[in-house]
């Protein structure tokens, strides 16, 4: 009788802890994100550059809106892909992200060797965020205050003029190598881990020629500190219609960076669907619209389906010119 006792004391206790443990699963898988912790957005080149100030737009809006604090993780090196690498590798539960670009899941699928994560299966495009018009650039003390005075001047001084990008692969550093093809002339590249840091050397003259993202440089040029030639935009921009394109004067010259969200590939569909509406909705906030037009940008909020749509596009055009430009990084 004693030892009956103790298997219905012992199957009780099993019974008790299966349904505790179930009750506690449904629990879990009930709780609605993002209610557990801390979601980080990894922006993927250093604090200042233009994704970096992106990202803590959504990070600050998306706080307040979901009521979890959304934070920014700056990893920035080789163009990009350490911190997408570091994205494409994290748990899909919905608590990293990562801000993405025309460089890291357009550009440098086409000119690096070996990639660390593929930017279309490892990754759900959750929304283009924004477009950001690229800007030629030059120090006040380079002899030239036009496009062709600028390519005459480097033809004058092949291999002796420096220009800057925020990385190997990334759009400023393909934008230049665009300009040196179309355009006939010699220039060397010198890579840095953000924009910030190009305008930095920019202004004090280290290097003398830079295409960069118009939100971290155009108050460098409206400070005199730089002087701006030219949009690398196909159309005229709306911080200043009287600047000219680059495609004036070098016919079908286009360089425009976009930045995007970007999830996991297994990431569930009720948090990236979530993700995609919440981004949307921020970008149409009359305060976001605002603060976007005195950087220049142009805010976005898309579809899943159009920003994948835009990046296989993107890694087309890319792809044609890196070959025809020859650009391949070990």
């Amino acid at each position: 009788m004693a030892i009956n006792r103790r298997k219905i004391f012992a199957a009780s206790l099993f019974s008790i802890s299966t349904i505790t443990s179930a009750s506690f699963n449904v629990a879990l898988a009930q709780t609605p994100w993002p209610a557990e912790k801390v979601v980080t957005i990894i922006v993927p080149f250093g604090a200042g550059g233009t994704s970096d100030l992106l990202g803590r737009t959504l990070a600050d809006r998306l706080s307040q809106r979901l009521g979890q604090r959304f934070i920014v993780e700056n990893k920035g090196g080789a163009g990009g892909n350490v911190g997408v690498a570091s994205g494409a590798r994290a748990a899909a539960d919905g608590y990293t992200l990562t801000m993405g670009t025309v460089s890291t899941h357009s550009i440098n699928p086409n000119v690096y060797r070996n990639m660390p994560y593929d930017h279309v299966k490892d990754f759900t495009p959750l929304s283009l965020v924004a477009m950001v018009p690229n800007i030629l650039l030059i120090n006040p003390k380079v002899p030239a205050n036009s496009v062709p005075e600028l390519i005459a001047y480097l033809k004058k001084e092949p291999g002796k003029v420096s220009y800057g990008s925020s990385g190997a692969g990334t759009s400023i550093h393909v934008a230049g190598e665009l300009f040196k093809m179309m355009a006939g002339v010699d220039m060397v590249h010198v890579p840095y881990r953000s924009s910030a840091a190009i305008t930095q050397d920019l202004v004090a003259g280290q290097i003398q020629v830079s295409f960069d993202n118009i939100t971290v440089a155009w108050p460098q040029v409206q400070a005199g500190n730089l002087k701006v030639l030219a949009t690398a935009t196909p159309e005229r921009i709306k911080a200043d219609p009287n600047l000219p394109t680059v495609a004036q004067y070098l016919p079908g010259f286009s360089s425009t960076s976009w930045h995007g969200l970007f999830a996991p590939s297994a990431t569930p569909k009720a948090i990236s669907d979530k993700l995609t509406a919440e981004v949307a909705a921020i970008m149409r906030e009359p305060a976001v619209i605002a603060q976007m037009d005195k950087l220049g940008v142009t805010p976005v909020g898309s579809s899943q389906a159009d920003f994948a749509k835009l990046i296989a596009e993107e890694t087309k055009r890319w792809g044609e010119v890196a070959a025809k430009a020859n650009i391949k990084i070990d």
